[in-house]
This record gives structure tokens, C-alpha cells and sequence, in this order.
């Protein structure tokens, strides 16, 4: 029997869009969960999902624990003794491995048991206050590079001084810096590459980010995270950490460092990983995962109709 594996992912910040909550809300206590969230936050997380507009939700603030109260919630709803995988009759299902992708990393985090899920709430509402303030220090940005030779594009990006901040694999890497930076960028491309210009407000896990290492290094300092109880991979490398104290801190540096999702999808599979579930909203992760680890089970959640495909990839671990 060929071993299964199912790593449940979390996507970052660009994965929202307007009213990607408003289906869910109709799970039984799915909303009164995000609204007690709601208020560790001191957002109306359930408004940003619901009805606001693309604007509104890309301000950093705001994304961030809508993105992580979303992707727990729904979490939740997928992993417990009644949820999509399970036949009701055993305790709570557990993933064999977590990851997450810059900001969904405190997802992971609290999947895994380092953070509770209100530590991870409360302290990605100030990772986003407190990016959001470092951005708006300089006029910045991101570009996905898409295509081309990497090294290539690395040697680029270096040219115009700006920062791969996102290295994602499969052929795709974001750049990062100042406005000017990104202008000249784009005005001399690197060869066979597509470029995309993303809606984030400012130049994340870059320099530019520093200050707000500090402050989350601070908000941070009250917290005694919990060991990893599922194998937990880190953006800083693609290492698995057992240390929970070890794994907060990276988070902490990671606002400022670039995310090596290449490295994440390397060990998944160097693990054996089969399959893959994106928490909501789900897409982005599991597209890279198609072109990245070819072979896997991949099921992205987008609407609560996507539970059913979820429960039949979870009900394949909990058999062995």
C-alpha cells in the first residue's frame, strides 16, 4: 500500500477577493466564530469578507487576519470529529504536515498547535497594522516575474536593486522595491518573462519591512508558543521546525526576509506528500503545486461545495 500524505496549506495576502466569505457564513458557527475573532482583531471581519470592495480589502491592515480568521475557520469546520472528513465517529482529523505561505504561516502556525488561534488573530492584526505603516513610509510595491530562466531573472531583479521576495517555484518569483525600481524594471524585462504588477500595498519581506519586525518582535514578546504537533515547514527555508519558540521567531524575521515557497514544495516532496488541501481562498498554492509536484492530489477551497472533494482526500488518510 503506497503511503498517503496530505499536507493542508495556507495562501498570503493577494488571495482575497470581495466577497469570498459570504457562502461560508450559512456553516453552522462559522460566524459566530469570526466574530469573536472579530473582536481580537477590532475588525468586522465578517463585513471585509462579505461586502466590502477590492480596495477596502487590500489594505494590509485588513487582509491579514481576514485571510488567517478565514483560513482557521474554515479549518475547523474541515478538520473536527463532524467536519468534511470525517464518518463521525473518531476525534479530530490531523494533517500530516502544514504550511503556509507568508502571512498564512500564523495559519499554519496555529493548525500546528504553536499559536492559539487568537494569539495567531491577534498578533497578524498587528504584523498588519505594523506593515502597513512601514509601507507607507516609501512608495513600494511587487511584481510577479513569470517565466524565464531563473538565474536570469535573479541576476535582473539584483540589477535594478531590487528584491526577489517571493521565490514561489514553478517558474514564478516576485520582485520587490521602490516604485522607480519596479518602473525600470519593467521597462527592461528580463528575456521570455511575463510581468505582473500585484495588488499589495508596499514591499513585503524586504528591507523595507524592518520597522515592523520590531514591533512584531514586541507584540510577540507575551507569547509562549507550543511545540508543533504535525510537522510544520517554515517559508525562511522549507525546513521542517520542531521548536515552537524557534518557528514564532522566524515569523517574526520573515516580515522581512523572503519567502522560499520552492524550498517548502522541495521538502513536501521530499516527505512524500500525495495530496494537497489550500484553505480558503484557496487556488493560488495548489496551481503552483500542479506545475511544481506533478502527481499530487490537489483540492483548493473556494466555496463550501469544495468540502465534499476535501472530505474524500482526508478520508484516504484517516483509512491507513
Amino acid at each position: 500500500m503506497v503511503d498517503f500524505v496530505l499536507v493542508i496549506v495556507a495562501p498570503g495576502q493577494g488571495a482575497q477577493t470581495p466577497g469570498f466569505l459570504s457562502p461560508w457564513l450559512e456553516i453552522p458557527g462559522l460566524r459566530d466564530r469570526l466574530s469573536a475573532w472579530s473582536d481580537v482583531a477590532g475588525l468586522d471581519l465578517i463585513s471585509y469578507g462579505t461586502t466590502a470592495g477590492a480596495d477596502e480589502i487590500r489594505d494590509t491592515a485588513v487582509a491579514q487576519p481576514l485571510l488567517v480568521a478565514a483560513g482557521l475557520a474554515v479549518a475547523e469546520v474541515l478538520l473536527s470529529p463532524a467536519g468534511a472528513g470525517s464518518a463521525g465517529d473518531g476525534g479530530a482529523v490531523t494533517p500530516g504536515v502544514v504550511a503556509g505561505h507568508s502571512v498564512g504561516e500564523f495559519t499554519a502556525a496555529a493548525l500546528a498547535g504553536v499559536l492559539t488561534p487568537e494569539q495567531a488573530v491577534a498578533l497578524v492584526g498587528q504584523r498588519g497594522q505594523a506593515m502597513a505603516k512601514a509601507a507607507a513610509i516609501t512608495q513600494t510595491g511587487m511584481t510577479a516575474v513569470l517565466g524565464g530562466d531563473e538565474e536570469e531573472v535573479l541576476g535582473a531583479i539584483e540589477r535594478h536593486g531590487l528584491t526577489p521576495a517571493n521565490i514561489n517555484g514553478a517558474g514564478q518569483i516576485v520582485a520587490a522595491g521602490t516604485a522607480e525600481q519596479l518602473a525600470a524594471f519593467a521597462a527592461d524585462p528580463p528575456a521570455r518573462a511575463r510581468l505582473r504588477s500585484l495588488s499589495v500595498a508596499g514591499a513585503f519581506h524586504t528591507h523595507h519591512m524592518a520597522p515592523a519586525v520590531e514591533h512584531l518582535r514586541s507584540e510577540a514578546a507575551g507569547v509562549t508558543p507550543g511545540d508543533p504537533r504535525v510537522t510544520l515547514l517554515s517559508n525562511a527555508d522549507g525546513q521542517a521546525v520542531a521548536s515552537g519558540a524557534e518557528f514564532v521567531e522566524r515569523l517574526i524575521a520573515q516580515v522581512a526576509r523572503p519567502v522560499r515557497w520552492d524550498l517548502c514544495m522541495a521538502t513536501m516532496a521530499g516527505l512524500g506528500v500525495t495530496a494537497m488541501i489550500e484553505l480558503l481562498p484557496g487556488g493560488t498554492l495548489t496551481g503552483l503545486a500542479k506545475r511544481a509536484l506533478p502527481g499530487i492530489e490537489t483540492v483548493p477551497l473556494k466555496t463550501p461545495d469544495d468540502l465534499a472533494a476535501a472530505g474524500t482526500v482526508i478520508s484516504k488518510e484517516t483509512a491507513q
